[in-house]
């Protein structure tokens, strides 16, 4: 015989390692895609892209200031009294959120950064320029572009339109200007407007298209009660694709809500407790009670973050006893600390209130109406804060990390309900998503993976109607 089986092993071990090795091959998106993104005709749907938390341009005409998307002279300065009013949201005791306004206005999605100071860093700035660039791969024509003379499509329509908002406001509160967006977006198309548009969300901004999906325009009613889950929104979408957003929420709200926040280096502003606890829409960002994501650090018990009573307790964001400093900035009609900290606690109250009836909204379990197909892509492959545990003094410390994309857990992203829980098989998720892609890359860079433009321009471009 001579040769045994075992002499024949390191062969065909080899030849399976030759066999299974990745090449250095890549998809040739342009051939791939090529006639289906010339022939821009009845088939195709506009799609809208929805930019998450600090993706819009804030701007304040009265003062002829750049409040958010510019760190060069002249922009608001949150470290300064002045620059802080603008960059926080009004307090006014017993008034509802919905009725405090400010003189700031939103503008345009924020594809790119004025900066001439320090180096910025985890902001989600380059996702939209690079959805941007996805859609451009597929011919889609941006209306913001072409209205601004930054590109000449020769007369032709526009298929692609950008949703700019003030994401520092109620995420229901979104759900009407984006109701405008996609009927401008729908009536623009040849032949009186397309049936229904696409629609492309990272972040935040998914949060504000599953609101709009479920509710329409109809924003979240004053009495704290939920509105009808008609599924109006969805009655004008076909496909709605949600990157990286935080479904189920994210522990780094609350530590950016406690502790502020320095978006760039320590040369840039700061922006404190005070002026970000203004903002409804980060306190919707909190993760749910019942998935225990913030634990106290004797008892291992969850906290509930939305009883105002806990945040007195550890001495958190605008109940914390030593941020009077930053209440007279933001408060300097307020004559005494007294009535700067009732205002302010109201204001609290109001965001806690609020933001659990948003996470009551966005959790009723529904499937989907025929005619709707949810897609999800998340990140898997970064070590992401899970859970933090609270000292007795109110402070915060990482306690567990999870799978995600370095901001969003991979359970936050599918709403996985099985979270805090013992083990249980399959997911349990109140989104009825139709596919998910999970991607190695980080929060800003899921929308810069070539498989994710591979999938985009597939689901946009060619996969079958049903």
């Amino acid at each position: 015989m001579g040769r045994s089986l075992g002499g024949l092993v390191p062969v065909f071990a080899l030849a399976m390692l030759v066999a299974c090795h990745p090449s250095n091959r890549r998809a040739d998106l342009g051939v791939i895609y090529d006639e289906a993104a010339q022939n821009i005709g009845a088939e195709r749907n506009p799609v809208v892209v929805i930019p998450g938390i600090l993706g819009t341009k804030l701007e304040s005409p009265d003062a002829m200031t750049p409040v958010w998307g510019s760190f060069t002279f002249g922009s608001a300065d949150p470290d300064t009294p002045e620059g802080a009013r603008l960059v926080a949201l009004p307090m006014r005791a017993g008034v509802p959120l919905s009725k405090i306004r400010d003189e700031v206005v939103p503008t345009t999605v924020l594809d790119t950064l004025s900066i001439d100071v320090g180096l910025l860093r985890g902001l989600e700035l380059g996702a939209y320029i690079d959805i941007l660039r996805t859609l451009a791969a597929g011919e889609y024509r941006d209306e913001t572009l072409g209205a601004s003379g930054a590109i000449d499509y020769g007369g032709l329509h526009y298929t692609c339109f950008q949703f700019p908002y003030d994401w520092r406001r109620d995420i229901s509160e979104q759900a009407a200007a984006l109701h405008e967006v996609v009927l401008t977006a729908l009536a623009s198309q040849p032949g009186g407007g397309q049936r229904k548009a696409d629609i492309v969300a990272h972040s935040m901004g998914g949060l504000v298209l599953r609101y709009y999906l479920r509710y329409g325009p109809t924003p979240l009613p004053e009495d704290g009660s939920l509105p009808e889950l008609d599924w109006e929104g969805a009655a004008y979408v076909e496909n709605a694709i949600l990157v990286g957003t935080p479904s189920a929420g994210s522990v780094l709200a609350l530590e950016q809500l406690v502790e502020g926040v320095n978006f760039a280096s320590f040369i840039t502003p700061t922006y404190r407790a005070a002026v970000l606890g203004t903002m409804p829409a980060i306190y919707q960002l909190l993760p749910r009670t019942r998935h225990a994501r913030v634990v106290d650090a004797r008892t291992g018990e969850g906290i509930d973050l939305f009883d105002a009573e806990n945040w007195v307790r550890f001495g958190w964001g605008l109940a914390d006893p030593d941020a009077d400093r930053d209440l007279r900035a933001l408060l300097p009609d307020a004559g005494t600390r007294e009535e700067r900290e009732a205002i302010a606690m109201d204001h609290l109250r109001k965001c806690l209130r609020r933001a659990a009836q948003a996470h009551r909204a966005l959790d009723r379990p529904a499937s989907p109406p025929a005619g709707l197909s949810l897609y999800l892509v998340a990140g898997d492959a970064h070590s992401t804060p899970d859970v933090l545990e609270v000292e007795q003094a109110g402070s915060l410390r990482v306690r567990g990390r999870a799978p995600g994309d370095d901001t969003v857990t991979r359970s936050s992203a599918l709403m996985d309900e099985r979270t805090g829980t013992g083990y249980v098989p399959r997911v349990r998720t109140p989104i009825g998503f139709r596919s998910v892609l999970f991607l190695e890359s980080d929060h800003l860079g899921l929308t810069r993976d070539r498989l994710f433009t591979n999938f985009v321009l597939y689901t946009l471009l060619e996969q079958p109607r049903d």
